[in-house]
């Protein structure tokens, strides 16, 4: 027994004796073309450690085995800290709704951390999750320009920055985690470090703040570094650091000056920073930061207690993004111990605004041009219009054109080179006697805004005639009629259109694109018609004014009314109630409706309710029973001298309410019951405003993330809440449930709920190979969801004696090469379990040592 406990010993001190002691580190990476990536592994290890790493092994995240990453550099940085990087490139099976956790497991951590008992006993574990999908683009990691090694001292409040740097103009945020300890599993009794009031990352600026250490050490915590693109997450860095706390009788460099600021491109930043050392120890101040890879310059006046750090800056076209860019000051003293302080500047590049914005009055239109924008990158314009002048001075850092200024979205060109746009009113015309304002953006591909042109106006006269009423007047599929009016125009050429005159009337069925000429009128004062023996209980109808000069027998087009239509009402029957919802396409502003519905009892349509919308829900209804109604719009146009209010008429309609809602989908639980092979489904029904009448449930299950869901039961009992489904092969998979009603509607899924298999695979520490039936061979305890192993047994020399693939592994204490049993003693193995999740193979890797120990 003696002897063994001593093989034991020695080969776990062997062990250690190879182990590298690592501080701190991350996992970066770069696309390199198709779905190959560079990896990048950095880790700061304790110099003076007997050990070296010239590999790492590392996990990919795609399922592939356990590989190892080639050195590239080491650093001797000073303090007994040494900077290994580690960079190779792996290419991908390709796109993934799965993310790629690329990971290290290295053992050990440096001796003697305080917030990880026996951390040199603890794996060092580091992360980065690769996520590749083709709908957002490539995307490359944040570079981190500041190391993760740094001094603190008891009782100050301490500050780091990581320095990240997004390549691609991603935004980043940032959170403070637990550090991990192997496979990212959580190390026994890490607490974080202990602090006097709090420690905390700021998500918006990586700023780790510590106030403050209250005892001596070396501490490690974990930063989390999340990159989004358009509000989607697409990859992340876990970096592990530490902190080195001492009594200290000094105090660290102070830094001030602007945090957060703008700039368009074509002006010039240039900003002034201090770092002060209040004991007057010297200070080091430097910058790091995307901007300092793009022209930016950081110059500072000698060393002293007291420097001063000019920033200049002059961004590009291609600087432009649509989050801030954030350059990391840092000043560092010489004092007895080197102190450190961070200060974050946040950037906002911007776009210029678009020149020379002009415009040009048409007839019933504004054509509008202006310059080609300065950045080739845009894509193209937005065009924004309000009546009247707007009085709006945009704020230097101010962009696109916000809702406050009265302006609304009307178009967009399709490229930049297109810097004309026709503002008709999609079609409809302007208002001959408003005023038009404009502006204009260019929108880059990452979704941000220039800032908005200069604005310009026009106004067009009141030379054609106006459209003020299409009212329905009787409703009916072969004898209805509409009232049309307009108002004769006051500002056209007397001088050129001496007279007489005649209105044309042009109507179009349910379409403004093709009006056919249905009548005319004698004089320039006739401006009412009434259009007859038409269907307007199933058709909208569309109706345009022209006015054309007679002169001499000349018949020539003075202009044409912009197109105005009747007011269509639509009905929706559902399940005891109506939804009426009404379009209309008008020049003028309704901004009021009338809901009328037809007393049974009187044979009148009473008004029920006024809404600012154009759709009403009548609620309270009796399934199958009929109901009419009809709609009356309020309006009025800017341009004064016009009727007001503008009353219309929609035409009269009628439906029945049937029961077509589906039901609310259940809430659904899932509980895996590993030992019984079951998997119990729990669920409620939601109490929102959702169809009440269930009768039954469906319940559905996909084995896979990447297969259809299956029918598993249809239950039918609507007052059951749980279902237990059992005899499973395996317990991994993803449930969705529907309610069903009493006339058949099935609701929508609901939310899916995944559980997973419980792998499980352990090995004995002990076995007895010999001819006596008991224990003769190395294998595991019963196990379940393991696809296959790569086993590999050493001796005490590191000689291997032993590999299998087989789960069951039955080794008899023999060495594979000469086939003699092995000595007794302990022997050392490594083995990958290739275990069955729900999102496929998984390995697990686990060491150990086990005694062999013959014919006992």
């Amino acid at each position: 027994m003696k002897k063994l406990l001593y093989i034991i010993l020695l080969l776990f001190v062997s062990a250690q004796a190879f182990a590298t002691h690592n501080r701190a580190g991350e996992i970066t990476y770069k696309h390199v073309s198709g779905f190959t990536y560079e990896i990048t592994v950095t880790t700061y290890v304790k110099e003076s450690s007997p050990a070296d790493r010239p590999n790492l092994e590392i996990f990919w995240g795609d399922g592939s085995s356990l590989d190892s990453i080639p050195r590239i550099s080491k650093i001797l940085l000073g303090g007994d800290i040494a900077k290994n990087i580690y960079i190779e490139n792996h290419t991908y099976p390709g796109a993934s709704p799965t993310p790629y956790i690329i990971h290290i497991n290295d053992p050990n951590r440096n001796a003697g951390v305080i917030n990880i008992p026996n951390s040199d006993q603890i794996q060092f574990y580091l992360e980065s999750i690769l996520i590749i999908n083709p709908f957002v683009g490539i995307n490359n990691s944040p570079a981190l320009l500041n190391a993760p090694i740094d001094n603190a001292c008891i009782g100050k409040t301490y500050v780091h920055n990581p320095g990240a740097w997004d390549i691609d103009g991603d935004s980043l945020s940032y959170k403070i985690e637990a550090s991990r300890g192997e496979n990212g599993g959580p190390i026994p009794g890490y607490t974080f470090p202990q602090t006097s009031n709090y420690i905390t990352v700021n998500a918006n600026t990586g700023d780790l703040i510590w106030d403050s250490p209250i005892a001596i050490g070396e501490y490690n915590v974990g930063i989390r570094i999340d990159e989004y693109r358009n509000g989607v997450k697409i990859g992340s860095i876990l970096r592990d650091m530490q902190i080195t706390v001492a009594p200290c009788s000094n105090n660290p460099p102070v830094i001030s000056g602007v945090a957060d600021t703008c700039i368009v491109v074509g002006d010039t930043l240039n900003l002034t920073y201090h770092a002060i050392d209040p004991d007057g120890n010297n200070v080091v101040f430097t910058a790091t930061g995307g901007p300092l890879s793009s022209g930016a310059s950081f110059q500072t006046t000698a060393i002293s207690s007291n420097v001063d750090g000019s920033f200049f800056w002059a961004p590009q076209c291609a600087n432009i993004r649509k989050g801030n860019q954030l350059v990391s000051f840092k000043a560092i003293d010489n004092g007895d111990v080197n102190l450190v302080d961070f200060y974050s500047l946040a950037i906002k590049v911007i776009a210029p605004a678009p020149k020379n914005l002009s415009e040009t009055v048409l007839s019933n239109a504004i054509a509008l041009n202006w310059s080609k924008t300065m950045c080739s990158q845009a894509l193209k314009y937005k065009i924004y219009r309000k009546q009247d002048a707007s009085g709006w001075t945009p704020s230097y850092c101010e962009t696109g054109v916000p809702s406050y200024t009265g302006f609304t979205y009307i178009g967009e060109t399709s490229t930049i080179t297109d810097t004309n746009y026709v503002d008709n009113n999609n079609g409809l015309g302007l208002i001959p006697g408003v005023t038009y304002c404009y502006r204009v953006i260019a929108i880059y591909p990452d979704g941000s805004e220039s800032k908005a042109s200069e604005e310009v106006c026009g106004r067009l006269l009141k030379d054609v005639p106006i459209i003020t009423n299409v009212s329905v007047n009787n409703t009916s599929t072969t004898n209805g009629s509409m009232y049309v009016a307009w108002s004769k125009p006051t500002e056209f050429d007397t001088i050129l259109y001496p007279g007489p005159y005649r209105y044309l009337i042009y109507r179009g069925e349910q379409t403004s694109s093709t009006l056919t000429l249905i009548d005319s009128t004698s004089t320039i004062n006739d401006t009412t018609y009434t259009d007859t023996l038409i269907n307007t209980q199933n058709f909208q109808f569309f109706y345009r004014i022209d006015m054309y000069n007679l002169t001499a027998g000349a018949r020539d087009l003075m202009g044409k009314s912009t197109v105005a239509s009747s007011s269509y009402l639509n009905l929706i029957p559902s399940d005891n109630r109506i939804t009426l919802a009404w379009n209309e396409a008008v020049p003028w502003t309704n901004t009021e409706h009338v809901i009328y519905k037809l007393n049974t009892t009187t044979l009148n349509y009473d008004s029920i309710t006024t809404t600012s919308n154009l759709n009403y829900v009548d609620t309270g209804l009796v399934n199958g029973e009929t109901y009419c109604y009809q709609v009356k719009s309020i309006g009025s146009y800017s341009s004064p001298g016009l009727i007001s209010p503008i009353l219309n008429f929609s035409q009269q309609n009628c439906a029945e309410p049937v029961d077509n809602v589906k039901p609310c989908a259940p809430i659904l639980n899932v509980e895996a019951v590993c030992d019984t092979q079951q998997n119990k489904l729990s669920w409620t029904n939601p109490t929102t405003d959702c169809d009440d009448d269930i009768l039954g449930y469906n319940i559905y299950k996909t084995d896979s993330i990447s297969e259809d869901y299956y029918l598993v039961t249809s239950l039918t009992d609507g007052n059951l809440l749980n279902f237990i489904h059992e005899n499973l092969v395996s317990i991994a998979g993803c449930y969705v449930i529907t309610a069903v009603d009493s006339v058949g509607n099935e609701s929508i899924y609901s939310d899916s709920v995944c559980v997973d298999n419980c792998p499980k695979y352990s090995l004995p520490n002990i076995f007895t190979p010999g001819n006596d039936g008991m224990n003769d061979f190395f294998k595991p305890f019963p196990y379940q969801y393991v696809e296959s192993i790569e086993m590999k047994i050493y001796n005490r020399w590191g000689n291997l004696v032993f590999e299998s693939k087989d789960p069951n592994i039955m080794w008899d204490g023999k060495n594979q090469k000469g086939g003699k049993l092995s000595s007794d003693g302990v022997y050392f193995y490594t083995c990958i379990v290739n275990e069955h999740y729900l999102e496929g193979i998984k390995p697990r890797v686990i060491k150990g040592f086990v005694h062999l120990l013959s014919n006992k």
